[in-house]
């Protein structure tokens, strides 16, 4: 369960939320513009690497993360240091697989109740594919912030952005809906093929 994997990682929280050893180039978020952005609706892929913590009242937890997207599936494997305790969740459509290793693999076609009943707490992990590229979910109404959005209930905030090719990606972002708070802090970005720190 993700609740053993939280009490795993629960140690090396520290560890994980450190600031990345290699230098990136960041930049403060500023105003948020969503118009500046509407051109990366287009990208059909991306990979980024990081590090998330999510707390809520009952529990918290922090995770290396990779996050790979296609057009039409998302890879998400979280793990504490050095790969330790690995667990592999795949969206593909409305179904969502998650593999702990040694042939745990469970499936649902129900992802973000699915996802919820393991996190022990709501991610809203359709929207989440949208907001970790900077952008609201497309189908849904936001209103704008200074440096984000609310959709769904949600904050979205961009505290600094990263330099990424010829885009400004998101660096550090903070989630939250007044029970749950996600942050996530991407150390590297790779936009349809092209690697970019």
């Amino acid at each position: 369960m993700f609740l053993q994997l939280s009490k795993q990682l629960g140690a090396a929280c520290f560890v994980l939320l450190l600031p990345a050893c290699a230098s990136v180039s960041t930049v403060p978020s500023g105003a948020y513009s969503h118009a500046a952005r509407v051109h990366l609706y287009g990208m059909q892929e991306w990979r980024l690497d990081g590090r998330v913590a999510i707390t809520s009242p009952k529990d918290s937890w922090s995770a290396n993360i990779e996050w790979s997207h296609l057009p039409n599936s998302e890879k998400i494997k979280l793990s504490g240091p050095l790969g330790q305790g690995a667990v592999v969740i795949e969206l593909t459509g409305d179904v969502v697989k998650i593999d702990r290793g040694g042939g745990n693999i469970q499936t649902s076609s129900r992802p973000e109740q699915f996802i919820n009943q393991q996190l022990g707490l709501f991610v809203p992990l359709q929207s989440l594919r949208f907001w970790a590229v900077g952008l609201p979910e497309s189908e849904n109404s936001f209103q704008e912030t200074v440096d984000g959005f609310v959709q769904n209930g949600w904050l979205i905030s961009y505290k600094e952005m990263l330099k990424t090719g010829n885009e400004t990606m998101p660096y550090k972002m903070a989630v939250s809906d007044g029970h749950a708070r996600l942050k996530l802090i991407v150390d590297q970005w790779d936009l349809n093929g092209g690697n970019a720190k």
